[in-house]
């Protein structure tokens, strides 16, 4: 059995997107669709910009799968670049004869554009943007479109709301369900919070006019863990570290945290933790949740939250200051097309991620070459947790 292990590579206008997913075990049945409507919420949301409107996303796999099932081997898939036809010019990787690409030399403050170029040592920030852009993530969506094809055969769902967008605040709901998220992608900020989504297109709208950008809060929620995915031996196995790091990876996250850290952080001991029950006909349980599914680095069978605070994107329509890096005089930032805010699809990037963590994680604790060997292998370890 391969380790689980996923990467991307591509540029935000070059040719396309490309993920290898290794570690998916043989005989996973995965549906073409599933993949594709992933990709598709991805795009959505109120306050995107017109390069949604030049994309639609598809995945194309090229090879681990036949005829719909996995054969156990490297997943490779590509997701195209519609708009390559109008960069072709500019992101050939080969030489164009006739052809000098105008270099950027205006930087962007909050963007990798100014420290990319020092690092790799670019005169031309466009070979740091390109690959920094959040365009990126279309291929982690296609990714973690594999991984949630995974989870799903193990009875594990994977959903995410919109919590906040700028100054307007949900309405925050205990104890959600599967259930609670259908039809979420049909709410134009992808919030459970009927009035409050009215209130954040207002609140686009009003600041998009302003020529900002928004930030805002999501949660990520996983139904049907079974308890003890990670680990408390070593700091590198500890779950809630696995998906910190995951989820603060995608571009403008700024802050995660599991379950009701920051405001667990200013009550009392005593009202910080689940207290543990004992059933004859359940086993243990807890009435609370406020750990949010994890305990020592491990998964302890509630639904696993995960919540993550996103930047206002650093592109404005207008620049901030900032220093031309060839002649270091006071210039605008590099104006691009960009969105007015990110943070539905953002919740949807962060649910990839969550679900290649989360597979990492089945892996690693169950093996199994083939996925029947894997459903096996949880039901002999559930029915030795569940005798003590």
């Amino acid at each position: 059995m391969s380790a689980f292990r996923f990467t991307t590579a591509g540029e935000s206008h070059g040719p396309g997107l490309t993920a290898i997913v290794e570690g998916i075990p043989a005989g996973l049945e995965l549906d073409r669709e599933a993949l594709d409507r992933d990709m598709a919420r991805r795009q959505l949301g109120h306050g995107r910009g017109g390069r949604m409107r030049i994309e639609t996303d598809t995945v194309e796999v090229r090879s681990g799968v036949r005829h719909g099932r996995t054969l156990g081997s490297p997943i490779a898939l590509l997701v195209a670049n519609r708009d390559y036809a109008n960069w072709e010019e500019r992101m050939n990787p080969w030489p164009v004869e006739g052809f000098e690409p105008e270099e950027v030399h205006l930087p962007r403050p909050g963007h990798a554009d100014l420290v990319g170029a020092q690092k790799y040592g670019h005169a031309d920030i466009r070979n740091v943007l390109e690959r920094a852009s959040a365009r990126e993530t279309a291929a982690r969506v296609a990714a973690g479109a594999v991984a949630r094809g995974f989870l799903t055969a193990l009875g594990v769902e994977v959903h995410s709301h919109v919590t906040r967008i700028a100054s307007v605040v949900a309405e925050q709901r205990d104890e959600l369900t599967p259930a609670d998220f259908a039809g979420i992608d049909n709410d134009p900020v992808r919030t459970l919070d009927k009035t409050a989504s009215k209130a954040m297109v207002e609140e686009i709208n009003r600041l998009r006019k302003a020529n900002e950008s928004l930030g805002g809060t999501f949660e990520v929620i996983a139904f049907g863990l079974v308890s003890g995915l990670g680990s408390h031996i070593s700091w590198e196995d500890r779950l809630d570290g696995r998906l910190a790091q995951a989820v603060c990876s995608i571009q403008s996250i700024k802050g995660v945290s599991i379950g009701e850290a920051w405001d667990v952080a200013t009550r009392p001991g005593s009202e910080a933790h689940d207290e543990i029950f004992w059933s004859e006909a359940g086993g243990y349980f807890r009435e609370t949740n406020r750990a949010g599914g994890l305990e020592g680095g491990m998964t302890n069978g509630q639904p696993l939250s995960v919540r993550a605070a996103i930047k206002p994107i650093s592109t404005l329509t207008k620049p901030l200051r900032s220093v031309d890096t060839e002649t270091h005089q006071p210039a605008q930032a590099l104006r691009e097309r960009t969105d007015s805010t990110v943070v539905p699809a953002a919740a949807v990037v962060a649910e990839a991620m969550v679900c290649l963590t989360l597979a990492r994680a089945y892996r690693e604790k169950f093996g199994g070459d083939h996925i029947d060997d894997v459903r096996a292998a949880i039901d002999a370890y559930e029915a030795r947790i569940d005798a003590r």
